[in-house]
């Protein structure tokens, strides 16, 4: 969707996002001017492509609490906005989202990647991007020439572009929750140093408990951003500075009882704890204890959550060389943190799973929290449920995620047979470095909603210790899977070119990339097999005493690593055909093929030789996305409405880690094709003050082959709905703005087995905006205004006999209040 206040400003629409297209070639007002994904920025009628943009006034408007909240919105894209500020799932037009992140689409900050891989297994790219002042809007292509001007980008492009001081003055905004913790201030100025230099910086600094009842400030960071522009006759150059350090928690599914059938289930929340807004996340468990990369007894922190260091430096230039237009951009990210969270994968009444830790008689209290040491004399009532939770602590630490990208290009328009012949060529060039260490253990502890959960210490009858201050096992019992460590180093180089042909009122064009990549690194773990051990006994404590925990705990086999050695590459192609029927009304086709190279989702599996770091099959190295797409575009005065129709056929190779019946975890290998197709609507409308943009997506996705699962063939991919949509109307006037933002999507299966079946559910975001003075604005806004309970995903594939299942919902009511100077 295009809103209608993303364009008002011509010089900002064309300048902010950075658009190739040159200022003497200027698009009138009414155009809608795109550069992400493109060869070259032009008006969307005159592009066979499927986009959209979404400015920083709708996207404050809306009020959303992550940037996958946001991004629900834009047509086709589906994000699973469950695990709070980063590391949500993202996909387009019923791709598969067989793991986490976003695999087959690219996340860019001003139009370079912010992660090569958008599905790397610590920090997902949203987890290094934060929305605030000096954001000027978002711009995303489905399908299309995504496939050939970006790597790893077949479904499409998310691009964030920051506003480059085109527009003089600034704001500062304060902004606090209502019925949450959390207290914000943004600030941003843009403007001229000269008649030739214009700058812009400004960021945020936030702290607080966060929408979900935790105990602790949950939320605790900010960014900062800079950049500075000079202006010649001929074109510009550009740097950008950018620093974040910002904490926030990776949420994690919470008990609720499940009743009816797997078709039709309802869910009731389990005792004192609402789906909605908890979590077992708890003031009372914080600091834990683990072995580092070396094997060394450390401390470590679950209130960490996701904590993003990042420090980038880019430069940015295009420049008009006699008929050629050359733009180089470039930028060196230094990206480092640490993800800490715990998972329940088993939980239950305590009296059914406490003889199974410390056999009969076993025995209960308390090892954290103000009742640390208090014997359970009644573990049945336990907290009023009873519930006793195993879960899985995962500290993970990103060493290094640094990644180096330059992407030059050079274009020309060549006047031929009374039309525009536009070529380009380029050469984009990266360096992507994946160093991480992650290391597990068990826990026990109840659960209880509020922040107010414990870890619990188990001992037998005869009072022997089952656990550890509230762990059971450093390692996961039962488990093949270890602790393990990755470093590698993924270097791509892609040759890419396009050419376009525009004549009257058509244009037909074509794209071809040719992406070659190298991997070499070292890794380790005791999952790699060949006699490498990964379970001593160790004192992790300090305490001088191996304790029952400790005599299997998690180690890297040090003394073994396995390399990691392989090359990939594969063509990627994208033809397209554009035709204006009138000054208003364009349709258009295309198909395209893309590729996905695998990053560390394959090592430690079946795909990679643990003795030579070869690929098994040149065919484990990458997957690829075919795709059709055939639409039409409507633009005339205060209406757009446009509509693609879609079909796309993908090759995935992944690996999930899933919960046993038994508690333990295991390795699943996905190797599938999927194949998906569908309608996607998008349009706009005002009229006087009033305003409307919505948008909806259907899509019949299946699994279409499964050699390892072939009962699963012809079954719907989990979490894939029929339809999801948006809408946004509103009404403005110069003294206020009301409206409300919808959101919503139709019923789909919590697994591939497709038995149990998650409700479809529409959400209600409201907001109003009043101006009592020039330069002062107040808002309110309340995101799922109902408090609607709205199930993302559910853990078990099927109804258990007990009704109890792991669930994540959206964010329940949450009300935030803004007041933002302007000058």
């Amino acid at each position: 969707m295009f809103p209608a206040s993303a364009y008002a400003d011509e010089a900002v629409a064309a300048k902010d996002a950075q658009s190739e297209t040159e200022s003497s070639q200027a698009q009138k007002p009414a155009a809608q001017n795109f550069s992400t994904g493109v060869a070259k920025g032009r008006d969307m009628l005159d592009s066979a492509i499927s986009a959209s943009a979404y400015d920083n006034v709708e996207i404050q408007k809306i009020g959303a609490r992550s940037l996958s909240e946001v991004l629900r919105n834009i047509p086709g894209i589906r994000a699973e906005a469950v695990t709070g500020e980063g590391n949500a799932s993202y996909t387009i037009r019923g791709l598969p989202l067989a793991a986490t992140g976003s695999k087959f689409v690219q996340f860019q900050e001003d139009g370079l990647p912010v992660l090569e891989f958008g599905d790397l297994q610590v920090f997902s790219p949203d987890s290094l991007l934060r929305a605030d002042l000096n954001l000027a809007r978002i711009e995303t292509i489905r399908g299309g020439s995504a496939s050939t001007f970006g790597s790893n980008s077949p479904g499409g492009v998310i691009n964030l572009m920051t506003k480059t001081g085109e527009v003089e003055g600034g704001s500062i905004r304060l902004s606090t929750g209502v019925d949450y913790g959390e207290y914000r201030v943004d600030a941003a100025y843009g403007g001229r140093l000269t008649d030739t230099v214009r700058f812009q910086f400004g960021g945020f600094y936030r702290k607080g408990e966060g929408p979900r009842d935790v105990g602790y400030d949950a939320y605790k960071g900010g960014q900062f951003k800079f950049n500075v522009t000079k202006e010649f006759d001929n074109g510009y150059i550009r740097l950008h500075l950018k620093y974040l350090d910002d904490k926030v928690p990776f949420y994690q599914t919470v008990p609720i009882r499940a009743t009816g059938t797997d078709a039709d289930p309802s869910f009731v929340n389990y005792g004192s704890i609402d789906v909605r807004k908890d979590s077992l996340f708890s003031q009372n468990i914080g600091g834990f204890q683990t072995l580092d990369q070396t094997n060394r007894p450390t401390q470590g922190n679950l209130h960490d959550g996701i904590h993003s260091v990042v420090k980038s430096i880019g430069l940015e230039s295009q420049f008009d060389v006699g008929e050629w237009t050359v733009t180089e951009r470039f930028r060196f990210a230094d990206i480092s943190g640490s993800l800490n969270y715990n998972i329940p994968i088993v939980v239950g009444p305590a009296a059914g799973l406490l003889p199974s830790f410390g056999g009969p008689g076993a025995r209960l209290s308390y090892a954290s929290g103000p009742n640390r040491g208090q014997a359970i004399t009644n573990p049945s009532t336990l907290n009023g449920n009873g519930l006793v939770a195993l879960s899985v602590l995962n500290s993970s630490k990103a060493n290094s995620y640094d990644n180096m990208t330059n992407d030059l290009r050079i274009s020309r328009v060549w006047n031929l047979g009374g039309g525009k012949l536009t070529t380009t060529a380029g050469f984009y060039k990266a360096s992507q470095d994946i160093d991480t260490f992650n290391s597990l253990q068990t826990l026990v502890s109840d659960a209880r909603g509020g922040g107010e959960t414990s870890l619990l210490n188990i001992t037998t009858a005869t009072g022997v210790a089952v656990t550890q201050d509230g762990v059971l096992n450093y390692n996961i019992p039962g488990s093949t899977v270890r602790n393990r460590r990755i470093d590698a180093n993924y270097d791509v180089n892609a040759p890419y070119g396009s050419i376009n042909y525009h004549t009257g009122r058509l244009a037909v064009g074509g794209s071809v990339r040719y992406d070659i990549g190298r991997v070499k690194g070292t890794l380790y773990g005791a999952d790699l097999g060949g006699g490498r051990v990964g379970i001593t006994a160790v004192d992790v404590n300090g305490d001088g005493v191996i304790s029952l925990p400790e005599r299997t705990t998690s180690v890297l086999p040090l003394g073994s690593p396995a390399p990691l050695n392989y090359k990939y590459d594969y063509l990627s192609y994208s033809v397209g055909v554009n035709y204006r029927v009138a000054e208003s009304f364009a349709v258009f086709g295309r198909y395209s093929r893309g590729g996905r190279a695998a990053a560390d989702r394959i090592p430690f599996t079946a795909a990679v030789n643990s003795v030579t770091g070869a690929l098994a099959s040149p065919a484990d190295g990458y997957d690829t996305v075919k795709q059709a797409e055939l639409g039409a575009k409507f633009r005339k005065d205060n209406i757009t409405l446009n509509a693609t129709a879609f079909y796309a056929k993908t090759s995935e190779r992944n690996q999930q880690i899933a919960a046993a019946p038994d508690g333990s975890l295991v390795q699943v290998r996905i190797a599938r094709g999927y194949k998906a197709k569908g309608v996607e609507i998008e349009g706009t409308y005002r009229t006087g003050g009033f305003s409307l943009a919505a948008n909806a997506t259907f899509t019949d996705a299946e699994i279409e082959s499964d050699p390892a699962n072939p009962l699963l063939v012809g079954n719907k991919p989990r979490h894939a709905s029929s339809v999801i949509f948006s809408a946004t109307p509103q009404y403005e006037t110069e003294l206020f703005t009301v409206g409300f933002n919808a959101v919503g999507t139709t019923s789909n299966y919590a697994q591939d087995t497709n038995q149990l079946k998650l409700p479809g559910y529409t959400l209600i975001n409201a907001f109003a905006r009043v101006r009592p003075m020039d330069r002062v604005e107040l808002s309110i806004n309340a995101s799922n205004l109902f408090n609607k309970a709205a199930f993302v995903e559910v853990s078990q594939a099927t109804i258990p006999a007990g009704g109890l299942v792991l669930a994540r919902t959206l964010l329940g009511r949450t009300i935030s209040a803004a007041v933002q100077f302007d000058f």
